[in-house]
């Protein structure tokens, strides 16, 4: 647990390994924007259209009126603190490195992007569907936790379906093409933890990257942090009050053959407060077998990716360096010829 960044009191200067290059810092400035935000209790017409519209336009969108209540948000927000708040003994037989665990503690990142690390701690755990079938192991404390994380979980994973559901609509599939095993997963959340940074122009919270999964659907918190490619520059996200950040994964892209892009997205630190937020990621089981759909083929528009199985795709994107995403370059395309 000594390797966790908030178990620190303060930090009042920035170790060595956080700090990166000069081309590799956020910039000074970046644009603040609004996402589009989408009413989900508009006439369906309005709704699939908004999605798709402001899909092709940035990949990023937030959604308000989306069956989730805000009562389960909150909850979920407050259960979330309280785990970051709890003594460092009472999380430090959840702390591993061994990125096969599904429930653990972590700092950093995953991604291999050289020798940096990044400012931010998180709490991983994966839920079965039903989620009462679950055997995964619950962290013990707060109580409530896996009380409020399922609650949460259910709600969420079902606006993920709507949306999925509508996309379909939008895109001529059929109704239920994103039912079953491509969506039948563990639902993954991601709890990031990012503390207080001594020098937020000098490191990030996340890299540059884009979502392996089917869907994200995030719980944004009010403090901005989050940052998304756009027309070779970075945006930052204004989060709105009870609203979701909602964007596609790489699956989606396959699907659609690209019609539909998985954007990159990263995170800034800040100086003064710290930031948690709540990643759900809506995935393929590790054997679905994914490729572009036959609805966006023909001889003009042949497949521009591989079919390759859920498994095949997260092992293949875990080793491609990802370097170059950090100069906004990183391309589906060319990460899966890298096989």
């Amino acid at each position: 647990m000594e390797k966790m960044l908030h178990s620190a009191p303060i930090h009042t200067n920035l170790p060595d390994c956080f700090v990166f290059p000069a081309d590799k810092r956020p910039p000074a400035t970046a644009a603040v924007v609004s996402l589009p935000i989408i009413d989900l209790s508009l006439s369906r017409d309005e709704v699939r259209r908004t999605i798709l519209e402001a899909g092709k336009e940035i990949g990023f969108f937030q959604v308000i009126n989306h069956g989730v209540s805000e009562q389960a948000m909150q909850d979920m927000e407050a259960v979330c603190q309280e785990f970051f708040h709890l003594p460092a003994a009472e999380k430090a037989g959840l702390y591993s490195e061994d990125t096969q665990k599904a429930t653990r503690i972590y700092s950093s990142t995953m991604f291999d992007t050289g020798s940096e690390k990044y400012w931010r701690d998180c709490l991983r755990l994966a839920c079965s569907f039903p989620v009462g079938d679950s055997a995964m192991a619950w962290p013990d404390k707060p109580q409530r936790l896996r009380e409020v994380v399922e609650k949460f979980t259910v709600q969420t994973r079902a606006m993920g379906m709507e949306i999925l559901e509508l996309l379909c609509e939008g895109l001529g599939l059929r109704h239920d093409y994103f039912v079953g095993d491509i969506s039948g997963g563990e639902v993954v959340l991601h709890v990031n933890h990012y503390p207080p940074c001594p020098d937020p122009s000098a490191t990030l919270g996340l890299p540059p990257h884009c979502d392996r999964n089917l869907l994200t659907l995030l719980l944004p918190s009010m403090v901005p942090g989050l940052e998304v490619a756009y027309k070779g520059d970075w945006i930052k996200v204004q989060p709105v009050p009870n609203a979701f950040v909602v964007n596609f994964g790489c699956q989606l892209e396959v699907v659609t053959n690209g019609l539909l892009k998985s954007i990159e997205h990263r995170v800034v630190t800040n100086l003064g407060v710290p930031r948690t937020t709540v990643a759900t990621f809506i995935m393929p089981t590790a054997d679905c077998l994914i490729g572009p759909a036959e609805e966006f083929l023909s001889e003009d528009n042949p497949p521009c990716y591989r079919t390759l199985t859920f498994g095949e795709f997260k092992r293949i994107y875990s080793v491609v360096k990802l370097g170059s995403s950090l100069n906004l370059t990183t391309n589906l395309k060319n990460v899966q010829k890298e096989i």
